[in-house]
Order: C-alpha cells, then sequence, then structure tokens
C-alpha cells in the first residue's frame, strides 16, 4: 500500500476499476470492514483519510477530532486497501473553490436539523473525491443510515457512475455501534452508551413480537439516561413509516459530550432478525 498526497499520485498507482472508502480517519474495525469489503470486489481499492472542514458546524469536534495517520495506515494495509489518500485541505478545496452540493430536503431532517449545513458538506466533499479518484464504487457504513441514503441519492440524481453500496454495522459485544467518538467516552460514559442499542433492542423485540403502531414501538424504546435529539422511525428510503413496509429506526443522543447515532432495519418478512443482531455478544 502506498499513502498518496495528491489525486495525480493516486492514478500514478492504480489502473483499472476504482472501490473507495471515504473515511475521515481515525480508523477503526468498522472501516477496516468496509475495506475488507472494497477489496472483495476485486477492484482497486483507494481509501480517503481526510477530515473534512466542511461538515463540521459551529461548536463541533472539528479541532479535536482524532488524527493518526500512521494508525490509520497500518489499518487500511492490513484490510487490503492499495491506496490511502491522505490529501491537504488545499488539494480538496483549491484556492477559489466555490461549489456546494445541496442534497435537497432529507439533508435538513433527523441529523440534519440539528446540524445544519453537515450534509451540504457531505455530499461536496465525497463528490469532490469522486472526482479525483474517479471510483466506479464507494461503500459506506450503514450506521449513519442518513448519510448512506443521501449519497446514494447524490450519485443517482447527479448521474455519477458511481454505485454506493452499504455495509453493516460493526458493533462492540453489547451492540454498541463502533464509532470514532467511542474514544471519547469516559468509562462510565461508555456504561450509558450501552443505552442507545439496549433501546433499539427494545424495538426490535416489540416489532418481533408483532407491534406496528409507530408510537408504540417508539415507547418500547424510551430510555433514561441519555440526552435525545431524537428517536423516529421511517421507511427505508427515509420518507414516511409505513408498518407493513419494510422499517428503520433511528436514534441520535448526546452522552456527556459525545453526541452518538445509531439505527436498526426491520424487515416484517423476518422480524425477529433486527432483535437478534443487537444481542449483546459474549466478549470472549
Amino acid at each position: 500500500m502506498i499513502i498518496a498526497r495528491t489525486a495525480d499520485e493516486v492514478a500514478a498507482t492504480v489502473s483499472g476499476p476504482i472501490a473507495f472508502v471515504p473515511t475521515m480517519g481515525a480508523l477503526h474495525e468498522g472501516h477496516a470492514s468496509l475495506i475488507r469489503r472494497a477489496a472483495a470486489s476485486g477492484n482497486a481499492v483507494v481509501v480517503s483519510d481526510f477530515v473534512n472542514p466542511t461538515q463540521f458546524g459551529p461548536g463541533e469536534d472539528f479541532e479535536r477530532y482524532p488524527r493518526d495517520l500512521a494508525h490509520d495506515a497500518a489499518i487500511a494495509e492490513a484490510a487490503g486497501a492499495d491506496v490511502l489518500y491522505a490529501p491537504a485541505v488545499d488539494e480538496v478545496y483549491p484556492d477559489g473553490f466555490a461549489t456546494t452540493v445541496d442534497p435537497g430536503p432529507l439533508a435538513t431532517e433527523l441529523c440534519g436539523a440539528r446540524r445544519p449545513g453537515h450534509f451540504a458538506g457531505v455530499a461536496t466533499v465525497v463528490t469532490r473525491l469522486y472526482g479525483l479518484i474517479g471510483p466506479t464504487q464507494a461503500i459506506f457504513g450503514r450506521k449513519d443510515y442518513q448519510q448512506f441514503v443521501l449519497m446514494q441519492q447524490v450519485a443517482r440524481d447527479l448521474a455519477l457512475g458511481v454505485e454506493v453500496v452499504g455495509a453493516p454495522t460493526v458493533r462492540e459485544p453489547d451492540g454498541l455501534a463502533l464509532s470514532s467518538r467511542n474514544r471519547y467516552l469516559s468509562p462510565s460514559e461508555r456504561r450509558t452508551a450501552a443505552e442507545v442499542p439496549a433501546a433499539l433492542r427494545r424495538l426490535a423485540r416489540a416489532y418481533a413480537a408483532g407491534e406496528r403502531t409507530e408510537p408504540l414501538l417508539l415507547q418500547a424504546a424510551a430510555t433514561e439516561g441519555l440526552e435525545l435529539e431524537y428517536l423516529a422511525l421511517r421507511a427505508t428510503d427515509l420518507s414516511a413509516y409505513q408498518p407493513a413496509a419494510p422499517a428503520v429506526a433511528l436514534i441520535a443522543c448526546h452522552v456527556g459530550g459525545t453526541r452518538l447515532i445509531d439505527n436498526i432495519e426491520l424487515d416484517p418478512a423476518a422480524p425477529d432478525a433486527a432483535a437478534t443482531l443487537l444481542d449483546a455478544k459474549d466478549p470472549a
């Protein structure tokens, strides 16, 4: 694997179709699973490592967001990356850069309601990285489900020629979704954070038991100890929830100063699957 600082270095290293894994670094096993999935495609694998300033709002954690290129390179290489693309800000946003990609009304809902401009920043940087790298496929984790849906929409609406693939969430033994921000949690906050998957687990069990009424499913997930931003049920395309159709339950909250998100997909054809997925595992 090579570490490339410019798109020209990437182009000089790889040939043929590219499977692209966009990240902001601070890589963990969740990212590694995306890279392995990309490698399994048989395409050249390019992983970006770029903390994108345009998707952080005022007062968010841009300055303290973890950065460790050597750590990221070791994980990326072990997982099968061919190139770790770690550009400078002026490579991605050169002087005179003035274009923004607006992903539409969905970007103002759920996470977007509390983080105005966030998804425009994500859509802009991802579209820019597609232009620099030229992938045919991009792999996104489904933990940030709204981002995944929006990136599918952007690629489709703008005819970017990139297949956007969603990969399953990787979890800790107690069900907590892996996140670069989990390292911010103190030991007591980490214990509190386990309530996030527990809330989704309760909702999934109610769904498995046959409940389909939206207020009652949300009530089953009611939780204490979390500073909740939202708990919502939507269709899998994030339109309004339909009881007879596949759905997704989404949660966003703060534990101490750390913002956590998670979701679980619900399928009336396999109602037990979600509850089983979130069952706590023996760490051994």
